[in-house]
C-alpha cells in the first residue's frame, strides 16, 4: 500500500476527482503521471479545486503569521560555507513554522569583507551563492530575505534579496550607503534612486528596485516590503513610502556595528519606527563571524509590531528570534486612522502564494487584561496618573460652572468608591474643602451591612459630609403608585430602587447648588448593566472611561498609598460587585453581578478585543481561549461571549445618550467620541459566527 502523506506543493495539482473526495479521507490524486495516496482535509481539496480554476483559496489564519530574524554565523567572504549556513537555518526556522525568514545585511558574503567587494570572483560567487537558495527553496514553505552583493554593469549594489518556492522574487538595492565615521561603503557599493527595473540572473528575469511591495494572493495583509540598514537611520527612510504603498510589515537586513550607547538608541529606532509605521519590523543584524579587526558586531535581532517589541536579542547572543505578528492589528489600526494615506508614487506588486497556516502553538504574549499594564511599577504610575485625569475632567467641570459642592453616592462598592476618590482628589487640588463633598448612602432593600458599613467608614476616612437616606418607604409607595406588587422581584422592582436613588442625588445637588457625579464604568456601560434614567444618568459620570478590571487596581493602588483608608479600601476589594437590587438573606449579598453577566475579567478582554482590536469573534474567541484556559472551559467561554454580544447591541440606546465623561484609555464609548453606532444594529451575522464556533465545542 502506498505511504499515506500530506501534500504540501499543490501549485503542480493536475487531476483531482471530485467523485472521490470524502472530508478529511485519503483521496487518490495523479500528479506528473504518478498517483499518489494523499491525505487532505476538505478545506485543502477546496483550495485546489479553486486553484484549477484558475482562483486563489483565502487563508485561514486568523490574521497570524510567523516571522523570524535569523541569526547565523557567517565566514568572511567564503560563500559555500555561508550557504550552507543560511539552510541549516532556513530547515529550522521552517520546522518552527515560520513563514517568513529575515538574514542579516550581506549575509552571503559577510558584511566585512572590505576590498574584497571589488574581487570579481566574490562577486560572482555571490551569484552562483544566490542561485544555490533559489534551488534549494522549492520544497521550503517560507519566503525569506538574503542579504548579498549584486554587480549591474560598473555598479554594485548593496541587496536584499526575496525567495520563496524556487523562485527569486525581487530584488532591493540599499537606498542610502554610509560613509561616515567607521562606515566607507560608498568605496564598494551604489546607493539606489532610480525606478524599478529587472536583471538576469541564471537566464530569468528578476524585478529589481526599491519600489516593490510583496504580498501573499492568498492572505492579502502578508505584504512586505524590504530595506537595508543605513536606510532606517535616514531622515525619511525609505519604509515611510513603502507602508504608504500598504505594506505591514518591514524587513531590515543589517550591520549595525557596536559602540556605547548604540544599542539603546537602535532599540528605541527601530521600535519608534514600527509605531509610526503603524507596522511590523524585523530588524536582522550581523553578528558572529564578521570582522572584529575595527569594529564589533552584536547581532542585536529586533522583531517589533507597533510600537511593542515582541521579541529581542541580546547583543552578542547570536540569537535567532521567531514570534507571532497579527496582521488583523495592524491593518485595524490603519483603517481607524484616517490621515493614514495611501501614496500615489509608481509601485510593483510581486506576488506569491503562500498558503498560510495558522502558526501551531502561539509565540507572543497576551495581556489577560488588555486594559492593565502587567509591570507593577507602570501600573503604579499609570494609577496615580489615571485618577489625576478623572480629577481634572472633574475640576474643569466644577470650576467652569462656578460649582464649589458635588453630590456622590456611595454604594460601598468599588464604583462609587473610585468616584468619591477622584472628588477627594479634585477638591485637593483645587483647595476645596472635602467637607462639601457629600457621600451619600442610599440604603434600601437589598442593602447589606457590610456595604453600608464600608461607606460609612470611607466617606468619615476621606473628611466628606456623610448622609443617610433610606428610600424603602418611598419605593414601596411607588410600587403602589404602579400597582406592583413588592413580591415580584422583575426588572421593575430593581428598577424602581435605581431611579429613586439618582432622583435623591440629583434633587439633593439641586437643592445645595452642587452637581451630581456619575459612578458607572465602561464595561457597566458596554453591557448595559445600568438603569436608564437611573444609576445611567448623572451631571458628570468621572468612570465613564474606566473599565472594571482598571478599577480595581487604581482603589487598590490608592489604598497602599493611604494608610489612613487601607482597611476600608481592601475590605470594599474584597467585597462581591452587586447592585444590591434584591433583598439580602441573612445578610448576605444574593444578586452578583458576575454570575449575571459573566466574569468582568473576562468581559473586558471582550470589549477591548472587539471594540479597540475590531476583530472577528472566531479571533476573539480563540484569544480568550488562549488567555484563559486555566480559569475557564471552551464552555463557559462561548457563553458569557454570547451574552456579551446580545447584551452590548441591545444597549446602545443607552450609550446613545450617556453624560459628560472623559475618555481614559484605548476605548470609550461616548456618543461624541470613539462609538457611534445605531440603536436598531443587529448582531445577527455575530451570533451566525458563534453558532460555526459551537460546533467546535
Amino acid at each position: 500500500m502506498n505511504k499515506i502523506k500530506p501534500i504540501k506543493d499543490l501549485r503542480d495539482t493536475a487531476q483531482i476527482s471530485k467523485d472521490a473526495h470524502n472530508s478529511d479521507e485519503p483521496i487518490i490524486i495523479t500528479k506528473n503521471g504518478h498517483k499518489d495516496l494523499v491525505l487532505m482535509s476538505a478545506e485543502n481539496y477546496n483550495n485546489i479545486m479553486l486553484k484549477s480554476e484558475g482562483k486563489v483559496a483565502p487563508s485561514n489564519n486568523l490574521g497570524y503569521i510567523r516571522v523570524s530574524s535569523a541569526a547565523i554565523n557567517i565566514h568572511i567572504s567564503d560563500v559555500n560555507y555561508n550557504i550552507k549556513e543560511i539552510e541549516k537555518k532556513i530547515l529550522d526556522l521552517n520546522e518552527e513554522g515560520s513563514s517568513f525568514i529575515v538574514f542579516p545585511e550581506l549575509s552571503i558574503t559577510g558584511y566585512t569583507c572590505g576590498d574584497l567587494f571589488l574581487n570579481q570572483e566574490l562577486i560572482e560567487r555571490a551569484r552562483e551563492g544566490l542561485i544555490a537558495l533559489r534551488n534549494f527553496s522549492q520544497n521550503v514553505d517560507s519566503v525569506f530575505c538574503v542579504g548579498c552583493p549584486i554587480a549591474i554593469d560598473s555598479n554594485l549594489y548593496n541587496c536584499a534579496a526575496v525567495i520563496f518556492h524556487g523562485k527569486i522574487l525581487g530584488i532591493v538595492p540599499k537606498t542610502h550607503i554610509p560613509n561616515y565615521s567607521e562606515f566607507y561603503e560608498a568605496r564598494y557599493f551604489v546607493g539606489y534612486k532610480g525606478e524599478n527595473t529587472s536583471i538576469k540572473i541564471d537566464g530569468e528575469s528578476i524585478p529589481f528596485g526599491t519600489k516593490m511591495i510583496f504580498e501573499d494572493e492568498s492572505c492579502s495583509k502578508f505584504k512586505f516590503a524590504i530595506e537595508i540598514c543605513e536606510d532606517v537611520w535616514n531622515v525619511i527612510p525609505p519604509s515611510s513610502y513603502h507602508v504608504q504603498q500598504g505594506a505591514l510589515m518591514i524587513a531590515n537586513l543589517s550591520a549595525s556595528p557596536e559602540v556605547i550607547g548604540k544599542y539603546e538608541y537602535r532599540q528605541k529606532l527601530i521600535n519608534a519606527t514600527s509605531s509610526r509605521e503603524i507596522a511590523a519590523y524585523i530588524y536582522s543584524a550581523c553578528g558572529q563571524g564578521e570582522s572584529t579587526q575595527d569594529l564589533v558586531y552584536s547581532g542585536h535581532n529586533i522583531i517589533s509590531e507597533n510600537g511593542n517589541i515582541l521579541s529581542e536579542s541580546l547583543p552578542f547572543e547570536n540569537k535567532s528570534l521567531t514570534t507571532d505578528i497579527d496582521l488583523d492589528l495592524l491593518y485595524n489600526y490603519r483603517q481607524r486612522i484616517t490621515t493614514f494615506h495611501n501614496s500615489n508614487s509608481k509601485y510593483d506588486t510581486i506576488y506569491f502564494n503562500l498558503q498560510l497556516e495558522r502558526p501551531k502553538g502561539f509565540l507572543r504574549p497576551i495581556n489577560k487584561n488588555p486594559f492593565v499594564p502587567k509591570d507593577l511599577s507602570e501600573l503604579e504610575k499609570k494609577s496615580s496618573f489615571i485618577l489625576n485625569m478623572q480629577a481634572q475632567g472633574l475640576m474643569q467641570r466644577i470650576t467652569h460652572i462656578n460649582c464649589h459642592k458635588v453630590v456622590v453616592g456611595i454604594s460601598g462598592g468599588l464604583d462609587s468608591t473610585l468616584a468619591l476618590l477622584v472628588a477627594v482628589t479634585a477638591f485637593k487640588n483645587l483647595g476645596y474643602s472635602c467637607q462639601d463633598i457629600y457621600a451619600i448612602s442610599i440604603p434600601s432593600f437589598g442593602t447589606t451591612k457590610l456595604t453600608h458599613g464600608n461607606g460609612f467608614d470611607l466617606a468619615k476616612a476621606l473628611g466628606c459630609t456623610y448622609l443617610d437616606i433610606n428610600i424603602n418607604k418611598s419605593v414601596s409607595q411607588h410600587f403602589k403608585d404602579i400597582n406592583h406588587s413588592p413580591e415580584v422581584q422583575n426588572a421593575a422592582f430593581e428598577n424602581s430602587q435605581a431611579r429613586e436613588r439618582t432622583q435623591v442625588l440629583m434633587d439633593f445637588a439641586n437643592d445645595h447648588q452642587a452637581i451630581m457625579i456619575g459612578t458607572g464604568d465602561l464595561s457597566e456601560l458596554c453591557l448595559g448593566w445600568t438603569t436608564y434614567a437611573g444609576d445611567h444618568m448623572s451631571m458628570y459620570g468621572v468612570n465613564a472611561g474606566v473599565p472594571k478590571t482598571l478599577v480595581k487596581y487604581l482603589v487598590k493602588s490608592f489604598a497602599d498609598d493611604n494608610p489612613e483608608v487601607k482597611t476600608v479600601l481592601y475590605s470594599i476589594l474584597n467585597t462581591p460587585i452587586s447592585p444590591e437590587l434584591i433583598p439580602a438573606k441573612k445578610g448576605r449579598i444574593q444578586q452578583k453581578t458576575e454570575d449575571v453577566v459573566g466574569p468582568y475579567y473576562l468581559t473586558d478582554f471582550f470589549i477591548y478585543y472587539f471594540l479597540r482590536r475590531n476583530y472577528t469573534i472566531e479571533k476573539i474567541f480563540y484569544l480568550a481561549n488562549i488567555a484563559y484556559r486555566k480559569e475557564l472551559s471552551r464552555k463557559e467561554i462561548f457563553k458569557w461571549l454570547e451574552s456579551f454580544i446580545k447584551r452590548f447591541f441591545n444597549s446602545q440606546f443607552k450609550r446613545s445618550c450617556l453624560p459628560d465623561g472623559i475618555k481614559i484609555g484605548s476605548v470609550a464609548v461616548s456618543p461624541r467620541g470613539d462609538w457611534r453606532m445605531p440603536s436598531d444594529a443587529s448582531y445577527q451575522m455575530y451570533l451566525d459566527d458563534l453558532v460555526k464556533l459551537k460546533s467546535k465545542l
